[in-house]
């Protein structure tokens, strides 16, 4: 059977396999590697949270009308609400 690999749908040769084959065999810089980001950028100096909440279809209409009357995501405009109360 000749299975095409792929990566995110991408398709991956031979040659690309090999060549990260002998970049392994090399060694990694791993002080380099560590310097990458990695997930989304913080926010703040200290590390956020995720939150999940639960919103009826009702509710993420209005929230979504405001978001995009005020050119928002949802989050900064919860985030923002949130805020505002204090």
């Amino acid at each position: 059977m000749n299975a095409k690999r792929t990566i995110q749908g991408h398709p991956v040769t031979e040659a690309q396999i090999e060549a990260w084959a002998a970049e392994a065999e090399r060694g990694f810089d791993i002080p380099a590697l560590k310097k990458r980001g990695r997930g989304r950028p913080g926010r703040a100096a200290s590390a956020s949270q995720v939150v999940s909440l639960r919103f009826t279809d009702a509710e993420l209409a209005v929230i979504d009308a405001r978001a995009k009357r005020d050119n928002l995501t949802r989050s900064e405009l919860i985030r923002a609400a949130v805020m505002s109360s204090s």
